[in-house]
């Protein structure tokens, strides 16, 4: 009987679909970040009930349900912190993210789909890893200018904003790229700028990283694989989001550092008003426009302009972008 398996989006740049494997346990020494894993659902899921698959449709899982995901970290403000690290001798461990980021869940508000490891996705007797499946790329100095979304943590209001930034340009006859450069992968974030209209799309998935939750030097040769990538592309511009906040632990302020000399104009996506100026005072850069969750009503821009003096737009009122396309033509001198 042929074994059913749930091919998470993580898995999105393998061939893992089309050929065959088996699945063994191996011994945690030989475990690694990034290692394409089956995990078996364990009891019947509360809460985050639902994985992302390679198309980034979501589905619902049940117990017994084989998933095959990545081992990684995750270290969000408002949902699961977890590490693949601290799997212990029970093998049990947690969807982190729907995208099928695997690891034993330590914090959270909700309880993540509950898994058992199951054992390393074998191809030709090797263990595989996202990495095996991420096409050589020479490395090119990129100098496409960025329009870069930064938010005070996740679920600020960033994706939403990009979708419409990325609109614009592409009405004003850009070619646009949209970009997740730093958090943990969920496919559908940059599903939503390719459907807004986004010429090409990238994420750190593309380069064989699940989170970028990793030290440093891991994420250094990552973030160069996403920018030569960009650059062999034909786009004009790139729509840049850093996933929660670049203050948290996913190598955020090194995608800013990397990219500043080519910003044209920054959007902060704010959870409120007063967390605008934290933002400014803790990490040193001040916006030229604010966005999200404190910009959804009339009193929220007041508020945020009184509190900062920095412009503030609510992006889903139609009312709002041409002030918002006025600021993107001025940024990118259209």
């Amino acid at each position: 009987m042929t074994i059913k398996y749930f091919y998470t989006s993580l898995t999105r740049i393998s061939n893992l679909p089309e050929v065959s494997f088996s699945v063994e346990e191996l011994p945690k020494e030989e475990w690694e970040a990034a290692d394409y894993v089956v995990g078996e659902v364990s009891s019947p899921p509360g809460g985050l009930s639902q994985v992302e698959l390679a198309n980034g449709r979501m589905v619902e899982v049940v117990e017994g349900d084989l998933v095959v995901g990545a081992f990684g970290k995750r270290y969000a403000t408002l949902e699961s912190v977890g590490d693949w690290e601290d799997i212990g001798d029970d093998l049990q461990m947690s969807a982190l993210t729907s995208a099928g980021l695997f690891g034993k869940a330590t914090s959270g508000p909700s309880q993540p789909v509950p898994l058992t490891y199951k054992g390393h996705v074998i191809v030709d007797e090797e263990k595989t890893r996202m990495r095996d499946y991420v096409p050589s790329v020479s490395e090119r100095d990129f100098e496409l200018p960025v329009v870069l979304l930064l938010g005070t943590s996740m679920s600020a209001g960033k994706t939403t904003t990009a979708k419409v930034i990325v609109r614009l340009l592409e009405e004003a006859g850009l070619g646009v790229i949209g970009a997740k450069l730093a958090g943990a992968g969920r496919y559908q974030d940059i599903l939503g700028m390719l459907d807004a209209g986004a010429d090409h799309v990238f994420d750190f998935v593309d380069a064989g990283c699940p989170s970028t939750a990793v030290p440093e030097e891991v994420y250094q040769g990552t973030l160069n694989d996403l920018l030569s990538r960009m650059t062999d592309t034909d786009a004009d511009v790139v729509v840049a989001e850093v996933g929660a906040s670049p203050l948290e632990p996913y190598n955020g302020a090194m995608v800013v550092d990397k990219l500043w000399p080519n910003v044209k104009c920054t959007v902060l996506s704010a959870t409120d008003p007063y967390s605008v100026s934290g933002m400014i005072d803790a990490f040193g850069h001040s916006p030229d426009l604010v966005t999200g969750l404190a910009t959804s009503t009339e009193a929220g821009v007041e508020l945020v302009e009184k509190v900062s003096g920095i412009k503030a737009l609510n992006v889903m009122d139609r009312d709002s972008l041409p002030q918002l396309k006025s600021i993107l033509e001025d940024a990118l001198d259209l």
